[in-house]
This record gives structure tokens, sequence and C-alpha cells, in this order.
């Protein structure tokens, strides 16, 4: 990237850990700090914190799952005054899980600071509450930019005292077509702020961006080796595509995996994948951009609950989910971004935890999108043999004598000692009510007699390359297409939603920025 000269580089090459309490923290930031559990700081922390407490425009670049909120957060939190009835910290956010999800770390972060107040606003909930809640008084707001500028139109959100604004994510923002939001909303906000932009790569948008709104930047950017985690085993298949469903059971079974998600690169593909896993006796639920935020709340709600053991994602409704205790990742689809893949095995072997990321090849394309995600990513992604029939049996019947020998040794077993008694008086031998038992626990998506087995047939359309990306587009694709709905008129769409007319103005309702006002 070309540098200004008075621009500043600082870059984090971090071979020792550095202790939150070697940082210039409040006793109220170090205390929230130590019971969310952290004790050191990960790089992109160690450097930006320090930067953005100085008050310097910081440039942060980082993958994604290497700590940016806090980076952000920490210096954002202590530099607020609290009590202030006005906005003083804007973030935009990509997504409205990601929104929410920041706003969430935000909250836990300001727990001990007095008078802090953060806001998550995001499309799909409703805007009447978020403008009686920016009407009682917030300091924060976390937000999407769609909705961001339909408060402004409103003026329920006024940004005249704004102290800093953070772009995170900010080349996700741009990939989906927001950068004449963005543009818009920095241009209404003071000329004397502080200006903090977190991304994963530096295309030449950002830089324009950064060049435009913000002043003598530091540029902190995390150098590793490798951008997968040590704890996450990567491996792929050779399969075909009716192959792969009953292939994530395969190795669900033999690597004992609870929980999993599964991502594709249409929306049609994620819920196609849901059926046939269902067929095959999982409980698993897709989330995409075409559910409600409702919709999207309950099937989160319900796998961190663990009531769904399969979560299957297209790339950027999963964008911002943090769902801890993820055992694997399975790319039914080899995304067309290598900088997915990245995104999407980072959902697994989380703090320190192990995980496995596996991926199906089918065909020519998907092997070279392979070699280009092994030169990105500086690691190999060792080919493996299908997991025969016989070996899943194997390791199924290994799991149940560990199980049954642990019980063996347990207490309270007089009930089922009488319950065995009885059965056996009604006309069943013991060796009966075993293999009766041992029937009813056998996985259901695996067939006890192999060389019984029948592959499940069904035809999956090939997923086309319309767009590099699902809601596609490219840093500068132009003007949105402007759509009438029955009088009203409506302008592009915000991160993981479907459009929908303005419910606030009435038909014709104009903004003050000159566009149509939306709803997102």
């Amino acid at each position: 990237m070309t540098m200004r000269s008075d621009q500043v580089l600082a870059f984090c090459f971090y071979m020792t850990k550095v202790p939150f309490s070697s940082l210039p923290l409040s006793a109220e930031i170090m205390q929230a700090v130590e019971e969310m559990g952290f004790e050191f700081a990960s790089p992109i922390q160690a450097e930006a914190i320090p930067h953005i407490l100085g008050g310097n425009d910081v440039i942060g670049q980082a993958q994604t799952g290497t700590g940016k909120t806090a980076a952000f957060g920490i210096p954002m939190i202590e530099r607020l005054m609290g009590w202030e009835s006005h906005v003083t910290a804007l973030v935009l956010c990509p997504t409205r899980e990601l929104s929410l999800q920041v706003s969430n770390e935000l909250i836990k972060l300001a727990k001990h600071k007095k008078g802090v107040f953060v806001l998550p606003v995001y499309g799909g909930e409703s805007i009447v509450n978020q403008i009686k809640a920016l009407k009682k008084g917030v300091q924060i707001v976390v937000g999407t930019p769609g909705r961001i500028i339909d408060h402004l139109d409103r003026g329920s959100l006024k940004l005249n005292d704004l102290q800093m604004v953070v772009l995170d994510e900010a080349d996700e923002m741009l990939n989906m077509g927001f950068r004449e939001d963005i543009e818009t909303i920095l241009k209404n906000t003071p000329a004397e702020k502080q200006t903090v932009l977190f991304s994963a790569t530096m295309p030449k948008a950002i830089l324009d961006i950064a060049n435009q709104f913000q002043t003598n930047p530091v540029l902190v950017k995390v150098t590793t080796e490798k951008l997968a985690a040590a704890t996450i085993e990567q491996f792929c298949y050779d399969t075909t595509v009716q192959q792969k469903p009953e292939l994530i059971s395969a190795v669900m079974d033999t690597f004992d995996i609870k929980q999993a998600m599964v991502f594709t690169n249409m929306k049609v593909r994620a819920d196609e994948v849901v059926e046939m896993l269902k067929e095959l006796g999982h409980k698993a639920e897709a989330i995409h951009g075409d559910l409600s935020q409702n919709q999207r709340n309950s099937v989160l709600a319900s796998f961190r609950k663990g009531d769904i053991n399969i979560m299957v994602a297209t790339d950027v409704a999963a964008r911002g989910i943090d769902v801890p205790n993820v055992d694997a990742v399975f790319n039914f689809d080899i995304p067309y971004d290598a900088e997915y893949y990245v995104h999407r095995i980072g959902r697994t072997g989380r703090a320190g935890r192990e995980g496995i990321a596996v991926s199906f090849i089918t065909g020519r394309n998907d092997r070279l999108r392979l070699q280009d995600i092994e030169r990105f990513s500086k690691q190999p992604i060792p080919k493996r043999p299908v997991p025969a029939a016989k070996d899943r049996i194997q390791t199924v019947k290994e799991k149940f004598y560990t199980k049954i020998a642990s019980h063996t040794n347990a207490g309270d077993l007089d009930l089922f000692d009488k319950m065995i008694t009885e059965y056996c008086q009604q006309g069943l031998s013991p060796k009966q009510v075993a293999i009766a038992l041992l029937r009813e626990l056998w996985p259901a998506n695996l067939n006890p007699n192999p060389d019984m087995h029948q592959t499940h047939e069904r035809t999956f359309e090939p997923a086309p390359r319309t767009h590099f990306r699902e809601r596609g587009g490219d840093f500068n694709r132009g003007p949105r297409k402007e759509k009438s709905f029955g009088g009203g008129h409506y302008k592009g769409k915000d991160g993981g939603g479907a459009a929908k007319k303005s419910t606030g103005g009435g038909a014709g309702y104009k903004s003050k920025f000159g566009k149509p006002a939306r709803s997102y």
C-alpha cells in the first residue's frame, strides 16, 4: 500500500504475551477485562489500544477473531466521560449479527464504567424502540450503515457531538455496497473527531476512505505466519455432491462432534443441505439472508442451547456470529474468496479449544480454489480417504463400550437391575434387552449393515459464480438502482436481510439527504 510521509506504521510481531495490567487502563476497565477472563492482550490490542487512547486516528489490519472489538472498545470506553446526554461514539458494522455481537462486548467492557450506555441499531428490529432508547440518552451507538442513515433521516440520531467513529470490518462493508452510505455518514460528523478503521484487507477503496476522512493515521498491522489457529485441524475429502451430507455424518461420528457449522455459497443450497441432514437424523437449521431477524435469533438461540447440532449458513449471514463450543466447520461448498475460508474455520478452535475444519472437493474448480486458499492461509490442507462404513461402525462400538463400562461402576443401579429382572419375568432374555437398547441408541444416520448401505440420492444444482460474494459486487459498483414499492421509493439493502419498504414516512417520504427513507 502507498503510505504518506506523515503516516506511522506499527507492525505487530509479538513473540511474548502482553498482560492487560501493563497497559494504561483504569481500574474499572481492568475489572471488566478480568471478569471476561482475559489476562493477556492480543497483538492487535497491545498495539492499537495505546494509539487510540492517545487520540490518534488508526487503521488496524487484522483477521477476524484477533480481538479487534476490544482493541477499539477499551480505549473508546476509557475516553468517554459518562452520563453525557448525546452520542459521543459511533461504530459501523456490515451486518446485524456483528452489530449485536460488538454491542454486547462493549456492554461487558463498560460494565463498571458509570454512565456509559450502548445501543445496537440494525434492521429487522423495531425502529420505534430504538428511537425511544436514543431519546433516553446513549453514549455509544453500534449499527449497520442503512439503519444509521434511517435514524439520521428521521432526526432521531444526531452526530453533532461525536468524538469517535469506528468502521469495523470496513472491507466487508465496501464489498456489500455500503461505500456511498459510509461516506454520507462520515460527511455528517464533526471535522474534529477520532476516526478508527479496522479491516482484514487493504484494497484501494479502503485507502481512499482513509485519505479522505482520517488525519495522519497510524497503521497497526498484525503479521502472522499462519492465519488459522494452530488448534484447528484442517483436511479435505474428494467426493461427489450427493455424498456430502452422509460424509458430514461420517466425520461427526468418527470425531465425536457434538456441534458443527456447515457453510454453503448460496441460500438455496443451505436449505437443501438442511433437509438432507434432517433425513439423516440430524437436528439442523439454516441461517441466511431470507430469514427475518426473529427467525435468525431463534436459530442462533437453539444452536447455542444445543437444541440443534448443525447450523447451515451462508458467509454473509454468519458474519458476526459468535457461538462457543463449535467442534467442527464443514465447507460444503468451497468459498470463492480465500478470506472467507479463514473467516469460516475461525468459528471453531476458539479460546485454545481444539476444532476441525473439513472441506469437500468436487471437480477441478474446487481443487484450484483450495490451492488458492492454501497459498493465502500459508497452510497445507491435506486430503484424506473417505471414512469407510466399517470404520464408522467400529468407532461407534468403541464409544458404546466405553460408556457402558463407565456406567457399570456407577452407583444407584438398583432400579435398573430390578427393571431387567421384570423384563426377564415377562419373557425377555437379558441379551434381548441389551440388543434392543443398543439398537435404540444406534445413530440413525449409520446403517448397522454396511453391505446393504444405500446412499441418499439428491440432485443439487451447481452453484453459478455470478458474484465473488453472496451479496456480490465490487468496491465501486456505482449507484444502486431505485425500486418502487407501491408509491414509496427504496434504495439499497442492508447486511443480511431482504429489501423492505420504508414504514416510517409514508409514500414518497424524502430524507434531508435527498434520498428516499429506508427501513432495514
